[in-house]
Order: C-alpha cells, then sequence, then structure tokens
C-alpha cells in the first residue's frame, strides 16, 4: 500500500511539473488521469501493477 501512495504523490508532481514547466495543458492531464482511472479497470490492470511492483523492487535493491 505505500508503494502506491508514493507512486500517486509521485506522478502527481511530476504532471503538476509538466503542467507549469513544459507547457502541458489542464485538459491534456484530464485525459491523462482519466486513461489512468480507465486502464485500472482493465484487463490489463493486473500486469501493470505487477510491472510497477517489479520495478519498484528492482529499485530498492540497488545499493548505492
Amino acid at each position: 500500500m505505500a508503494i502506491s501512495i508514493s507512486a500517486v504523490v509521485l506522478l502527481l508532481i511530476v504532471v503538476a511539473l509538466l503542467v507549469k514547466k513544459a507547457g502541458l495543458k489542464g485538459g491534456h492531464a484530464v485525459v491523462c488521469v482519466l486513461l489512468g482511472f480507465y486502464l485500472a479497470s482493465s484487463r490489463m490492470a493486473p500486469t501493470i501493477s505487477d510491472l510497477t511492483t517489479n520495478v519498484a523492487n528492482m529499485i530498492a535493491d540497488v545499493k548505492l
């Protein structure tokens, strides 16, 4: 659960920066949010969740 909350916060910050600095329009951001919402209820959701969990685990295992 902590990983998903962190990912949501991180993605929210990225979208906010893209709107402010890169010229992403608010309508485009809304379309991206809606796409994420509908992807979450699709058959691809478990695969996407597994992928993000595996990537997060790989990042956590990196020793600096």
